[in-house]
Order: structure tokens, then C-alpha cells, then sequence
């Protein structure tokens, strides 16, 4: 970000398109960045923030003249950038040309930062979930192998065994594996931190010719044509908009919302409406509502002793006077 300001600097009226493949990310990371700049100074003595904004299209910067000292790292952001760049130096499978730029940074951060480096020195993390996972992924996409793996499917619920032709690495909160999947004979994203276990088999991998997609949308983009599901939850649950994408969300008026969305697999989202409990119920399509209930039910009978589970009604799951997610 402190090098988009100067790149933005020379070039009053960039193109959001041209900025961002300059830095090679996405146009929807771009302008997340291009929200917090303007929350951003020299100082905190306030009248020096950046007075940046964006119609979509061009970037404009309104007063670089008026910020004219250059922004700076503050210690504690040279440093918890010092202990990020060392530990990614010594992630498995990182290209040897990539570890070499990154350790002379790191040196010239260190120079920079002065005093504040001996502190990051002290400090140290580990990518132990992902680290030999994404060297064997890192292996198969440079020597071009197909993948064995492990792998926990959170929509089934279980653990499944696969073989994949590896496209690509993507980061989105997670990073993902986007494969040519063998089992389901499709396109998949695999989260590292879910791979149990990993081989790089001696067998070239070959997944059918494929346009990239853009992912600048996001990772999770549901067709036009599958299944379209509908959620109501109350206050509590207004979070699933947050983490599911979603076509519709209308205010109810307790307020809660009533969430439309599509996704290939409906049944995947029974785990999320026993994870909201009282919070929400699927009303859309029925035969899905009916199955959410009874798998409700099913688990609540798991906490009695010799009581049967008393039938569902339409606010929720009830056993036993609770409704579930209260008692349970």
C-alpha cells in the first residue's frame, strides 16, 4: 500500500484496471485498499489523511500536495512484518528464487527498522497446518503430478480419498488448491488446512483443457441453475450473510432476515442450520426443511436418556421444552 501511494502520485486519474494488474491483484482487493487509505496519515496530530477516493474506473488522489511527507512504517508494523517475511522464508517448497528475494527484504527491512528489528529477531511463526501440505502441492505444480490426498469434506460431513490434477494456488482467508478433481470428475477448490494426508504420485497429471475463472468475485460463485435456497434467521444470525454468498436478503420485521441463496449442494447446508439452532430454520424447499427437522430431532434424541425428542414445530427444534440451540 505505501507503494500504490507513490504509484498514485504519478499518475492523478489511474485506471482501477491498470493499477491493479501493476501491482497483480485483484480490482476488488484494489478497492479495498482504496477504503482504508483514506483513514491513513503521517501522524496522529489529524489533517494530514489521504484524500483518496475512486468513481469505479479512475483513482484520484485530491490532496498530494498537502501530504507531502512520505508515509513510513511505524515499529510495531516493521516488525510484525519482519516475523510474517521469516517465516514465510522458511515455508517448504518455496521457490528458491522467491526465498532469496524475500531474505534480501528482509535485510533491508532490518537496516531500516534499526533498534525495532533486535525485537523481531526474539519472535518466530510456523505455518505447521499448511506447511507440508503446500510443499507437496507446490512440487506437483512445478514438476506437473497428479496429487493423492486426504481430505475432510465439510458439506458430507466426512472424510474423503482423492486423486487431483493441481491448477493452480489461490488465497482467499484460506489458501486453496484449485484441482481437476477424480472422484467427482469436476473442477474443485481444496482448503490446505483440511488436507489430511498427501502424495505426489508418479503419474503426470493431466486435467482437461480449462478457462481460468476470475476469481476477483470471490472464490464461491453459485450458476444461475442450481438449487435456490431460502433461510430465515433472527438477529443472531444475520452473520450468514457475512460468510454465504447469497442472491437476497430482506429484513424481517423482528430483526432477522430472510436470506435467499443457490448452491450446487443444498444438502450441505443442513450442518449450517444445526449450527444456528434457534437462531434460524430453511423454509425453501420444503423436502430440505423437512430433512433439516428431522436431522435436528435425530441429533437432539442423542442427549436423552430414555425421553423421546418431541415433535418440531415451525420456530424451531424442540426437545424436551428446549428448543435447540438453547439447551443443547
Amino acid at each position: 500500500m505505501l507503494s500504490l501511494v507513490t504509484y498514485l502520485r504519478e499518475r492523478p486519474g489511474a485506471r482501477v484496471g491498470d493499477v491493479a494488474r501493476a501491482f497483480g491483484i485483484s480490482e476488488r482487493e484494489l478497492v479495498a485498499d482504496l477504503n482504508v487509505l483514506p483513514m491513513c496519515g503521517t501522524s496522529f496530530r489529524g489533517g494530514d489523511l489521504l484524500d483518496i477516493d475512486t468513481d469505479g474506473e479512475r483513482i484520484w488522489w485530491h490532496n498530494p500536495d498537502d501530504v507531502a511527507q512520505p508515509l513510513r512504517l511505524s515499529s510495531d508494523e516493521a516488525i510484525s512484518l519482519l516475523v510474517a517475511a521469516r517465516a514465510v522464508a522458511g515455508l517448504p517448497g518455496l521457490r528458491e528464487r522467491d526465498r532469496t528475494a524475500l531474505t534480501r527484504a528482509v535485510a533491508k527491512l532490518e537496516a531500516a527498522a534499526g533498534d525495532a528489528a533486535e525485537g523481531s529477531a526474539r519472535v518466530g511463526a510456523t505455518f505447521e497446518a499448511e506447511g507440508s501440505v503446500f510443499a507437496d502441492v507446490d512440487r506437483a505444480l512445478t514438476e506437473r503430478r497428479r496429487l493423492w490426498i486426504q481430505y475432510y469434506s465439510s458439506g458430507r460431513g466426512e472424510m474423503t480419498e482423492r486423486e487431483v490434477d493441481p491448477i493452480r494456488l489461490v488465497s482467499e482467508g484460506h489458501t486453496y488448491l484449485e484441482g481437476w478433481c477424480r472422484l467427482s470428475e469436476d473442477r474443485r477448490m481444496f482448503r490446505l488446512d483440511r488436507v489430511a494426508d498427501i502424495r505426489v504420485l508418479d503419474v503426470p497429471s493431466d486435467p482437461p483443457p480449462l478457462e481460468l475463472r476470475d476469481l476477483s468475485d470471490g472464490l464461491v460463485r453459485p450458476a444461475a441453475d442450481d438449487p435456490q435456497v431460502v433461510l430465515e434467521v433472527g438477529p443472531a444470525g444475520r452473520w450468514v450473510t457475512e460468510y454465504y454468498s447469497h442472491e437476497e436478503s430482506l429484513e424481517l420485521p423482528d430483526g432477522g432476515l430472510r436470506i435467499t441463496l443457490r448452491t450446487p449442494d443444498p444438502a450441505g447446508l443442513l450442518r449450517l442450520a444445526l449450527r444456528l439452532g434457534a437462531d434460524g430454520r430453511i423454509t425453501a424447499p420444503a423436502a430440505l426443511a423437512e430433512q433439516a427437522r428431522s436431522t435436528a430431532a435425530a441429533a437432539l434424541a442423542l442427549y436423552a436418556d430414555d425421553e423421546p425428542a418431541d415433535t418440531p414445530d415451525d420456530t424451531g427444534w424442540r426437545y424436551g421444552g428446549e428448543r435447540a440451540g438453547d439447551g443443547a
